[in-house]
């Protein structure tokens, strides 16, 4: 008996070795069947879950994604419809390991008060400068944890960037996706980009450098002056059009000097050589409202509805800042909350008096008091900042009109 189970034993090895085909090395070698190296931009690879379960709970609208309400945390959840994001990761060669603090500065006391715990976190290095030129193609978006708005990894066509050089993240406007061109001119507009511009720049040079009030020769003579004049300037017009046509696009970068008033932009930079750091949360955009004369400064219309001067130098991005339907986000519970690394915040009415200017007494009074902070300041309507002379030296000096408050905001 045993001696029959050996042999039926042996005989199932050798047909199975002999079914089975094992791989051989040259299959190795021509990497067939080598595992999938990570590169900068990985594709997300299908997931095997249940759609039907997802589908059969949600409540999709036209712009939010509600949910079935089986537990009480997502009956108020509300999230907009976001499906072009990417859902994999970053790329981690433009991450950075975020170090929380907790609000708490170098002698370990709480300055920043409600910060604590959230989900661990890396921080995208976002390119606000945008220096480099040449067309870079837009890969995917992306969603952000540090900030509301949605940012796009790039990729440059220059064969000659490696590397993190050749991948940029940068913010996404509203209504770009994947496939989409975008252009930086920050260092200008490349030499003969536009036939016939080159020209045209320089007519207008000469046109600035003559004398208004020179005066040669008799009247008869500054007839055809005048007539060269005009069609130097009609060139220029035409060039300046297609310029525009060209180079105004939702993404690309460019000098304000040769924004048109009416231009809706974001990313604004308040220094030639400086990086965007006006109008970048989601859905925000200013507005070139006129160029001065002089050329010097454009007034620029930003989202708070102040208008100020900046340097026609500077740059900014063309389009709104993407995700605008966020402010409109509902978490559904506290949880949410501390995922996003915010800590509770008391009253300062159930506070004693010790601890709040609203703290104490008998039951739940609040008496005649003004509501102020925990230090004292108004909190509702109060100025607290001093503008002009008693204020900081040259605070406002590039403010045309101050961003409107009270009546004059709710009317508008």
């Amino acid at each position: 008996m045993l001696s029959s189970l050996r042999g039926s034993s042996a005989l199932l090895r050798t047909c199975l070795s002999s079914s089975i085909a094992r791989p051989s090395i040259s299959t190795y070698a021509r990497g067939s069947l080598l595992p999938r190296i990570r590169t900068y931009a990985t594709q997300l690879q299908e997931k095997s879950n249940n759609d039907a379960v997802k589908d059969a709970l949600s409540r999709t609208t036209s712009l939010f994604k509600t949910y079935k309400p089986i537990t009480p945390g997502i009956r108020h959840l509300r999230r907009p419809l976001n499906l072009h994001l990417y859902e994999g990761r970053p790329v981690r060669a433009l991450t950075i390991a975020r170090r929380k603090t907790g609000g708490r500065n170098a002698h370990g006391r709480i300055t920043v008060r409600h910060r604590g715990g959230g989900h661990r976190q890396r921080i995208r290095t976002v390119d606000f400068m945008r220096e480099e030129p040449g067309v870079y193609d837009v890969v995917r978006i992306e969603y952000d944890p540090g900030r509301s708005a949605h940012i796009a990894l790039v990729r440059s066509r220059n064969q000659e960037h490696v590397g993190v050089r050749r991948w940029k993240y940068i913010l996404a406007t509203e209504g770009m996706r994947a496939g989409d061109e975008v252009q930086s001119f920050r260092q200008g507009i490349p030499e003969g980009f536009i036939p016939g511009f080159d020209d045209a720049l320089a007519a207008e040079e000469r046109e600035q450098q003559q004398d208004a009030g020179d005066a040669r020769g008799e009247e008869g003579q500054q007839a055809p002056v005048a007539g060269a004049a005009g069609k130097e300037s009609s060139s220029h017009a035409l060039a300046l059009g297609i310029l525009r046509t060209m180079t105004l696009k939702p993404g690309n970068v460019l000098p304000l000097k040769l924004m048109p008033p009416g231009t809706v932009i974001h990313n604004i930079a308040l220094k030639p050589e400086g990086p965007g750091i006006l109008v970048r949360s989601a859905g925000s955009f200013g507005q070139v409202m006129s160029h001065e004369e002089a050329g010097r400064y454009v007034h620029v219309r930003l989202q708070s509805g102040e208008v100020r001067k900046v340097l026609a130098e500077c740059c900014a991005t063309v389009g709104k800042v993407s995700n605008p339907l966020w402010k409109s986000i509902n978490l559904g519970k506290a949880g949410r909350s501390r995922w996003l690394g915010r800590r509770p915040s008391v009253r300062g009415v159930a506070m004693n008096a010790c601890d709040h200017p609203h703290g104490g007494g008998r039951g739940k009074s609040k008496s005649n008091k003004h509501p102020v902070s925990i230090w004292g300041w108004g909190t509702k309507g109060t100025r607290t900042r001093k503008p002009g002379p008693k204020g900081p030296k040259n605070s406002n000096k590039m403010v045309i009109r101050e961003r409107p408050r009270g009546k004059e905001k709710r009317s508008n």
